[in-house]
This record gives C-alpha cells, sequence and structure tokens, in this order.
C-alpha cells in the first residue's frame, strides 16, 4: 500500500524516531511503513491519522491493483 507518510512527517519536521514515539511503535516500524514494506494495523492507522490531524486515506492510498 503506498502512503504519504515520509512527507508528511518532513513537513512536520520529526525524524523517524519522534515520529514512533508518539505512536508508540518502534523507529523500524516507521522505516517499513514509509518504504512499503509493512501495512498498518487499523489501531496504528487511526493513531497516524490522529497525530496529523487527517482521514486515513489521506495518508495511505489504497489501490485495488496491489
Amino acid at each position: 500500500m503506498k502512503n504519504r507518510l515520509e512527507k508528511m512527517r518532513n513537513q512536520m519536521g520529526w525524524t523517524q524516531q519522534e515520529l514512533a514515539d508518539r505512536v508508540e511503535v518502534s523507529r523500524q516500524t516507521i522505516i517499513s511503513l514509509e518504504n512499503g514494506r509493512y501495512n498498518p494495523s487499523i489501531l496504528l492507522a487511526f493513531r497516524l491519522a490522529r497525530l496529523f490531524r487527517v482521514k486515513i486515506e489521506d495518508i495511505f492510498i489504497y489501490s485495488e491493483e496491489e
């Protein structure tokens, strides 16, 4: 699943570790999310959306073709 996480994180001026701390996951989880190697749990997706004050679909881009 594609996402805008890295772009949004950079706009806030946060490191991967800072974002990880804010949503209570490891830095490795953030790295995997940003690289598209890992799809978040629904709980993590909601935490990220709440943190950035956007809808989940503003961060994660779902495509039927994937």
